[in-house]
């Protein structure tokens, strides 16, 4: 099984469309089993998606309407006329940048979407609040495993801060952790080499990072230099690397391998984050 994660950038991208088939050229080569994206926008006046175009969502109860220049839509869509069954959930969270709908994702290449768990992890719930933050999971037809999409506050934000949305996410999943596997994928804001913050909060609660575990690592930052959400908090933002997306498992599972996917070595950068690939025995 291989587990793919990325934080898009989606349309604040600069030649966003030709970024988005570079990505799709990736998922068409590599062939996850699942991805996980966060920063999913769609502009919030575009016109509606035709039905014909929704082909495979799993749509969420009382979300608003797949607008056409969805991202996670183009993605499914680019990828069922390649001939991959693509099957998605998206949901929108918040208000983006004054335009966008912005939201997070889970396409599952080959395996219908069965189930489907979202609720809000932040304190503030209002979609106008660029805080506000929520978790997607699925399971999928023929897997018992869990997997969540989410895109987490930063350590030092007193008004949302990682801790709080953690403790609310673990409690809201503590029944399927104890009752079988759990993957977190996405976007943590959680350097790894700051220590006693974000990081080391998680593996304290029995998180495995699978990076660590890997057999085969390539790669290990996910975003380098001024990125949004960072540029204040480096003292030298132009040259620093730093991982902040993460796939966690409630388990120790065997990876094969974890890879760093679109960061301008084998595959084009098409985001300001880079992905992470992993690949596991089984699920």
């Amino acid at each position: 099984m291989k587990i793919l994660t990325l934080n898009t950038h989606s349309l604040l991208e600069k030649d966003h469309q030709k970024k988005l088939d570079w990505f799709v050229a990736g998922i068409l080569r590599e062939k996850p089993d699942i991805i996980a994206l966060q920063e999913v926008n769609q502009t919030a006046d575009a016109q509606l998606m035709g039905l014909e175009k929704l082909e495979g969502q799993y749509p969420v109860p009382g979300c608003i309407q797949v607008r056409a220049d969805n991202y996670a839509a183009l993605v499914a869509n680019l990828l069922r006329q390649a001939g991959i069954d693509c099957y998605w959930v998206w949901l929108p969270i918040k208000r983006g940048y004054g335009k966008f709908d912005e939201g997070i994702a889970i396409l599952s290449l080959g395996r219908r979407i069965r189930c489907v768990d979202q609720f809000p992890i932040s304190k503030v719930k209002d979609y106008h609040n660029w805080r506000t933050r929520a978790a997607l999971g699925v399971q999928l037809e023929g897997l018992e495993d869990w997997f969540y999409c989410l895109h987490m506050g930063w350590w030092d934000d007193a008004a949302e801060h990682f801790l709080n949305q953690w403790q609310v996410l673990n409690s809201c999943i503590v029944g399927k952790r104890m009752c079988g596997t759990v993957w977190l994928m996405g976007d943590f804001n959680a350097p790894d080499m700051i220590p006693g913050q974000s990081y080391d909060h998680i593996v304290a609660c029995g998180w495995v990072d699978t990076y660590q575990i890997a057999r085969h690592r390539d790669g290990r930052a996910t975003a380098r230099g001024c990125i949004d959400g960072w540029r204040e908090k480096l003292a030298d933002p132009s040259d620093e690397s730093l991982r902040l997306d993460y796939i966690w498992c409630n388990h120790k599972k065997e990876i094969f391998s974890s890879r760093i996917m679109f960061d301008g070595r084998t595959d084009p950068v098409v985001s300001d984050h880079f992905g992470v690939l992993i690949e596991v025995k089984s699920a």
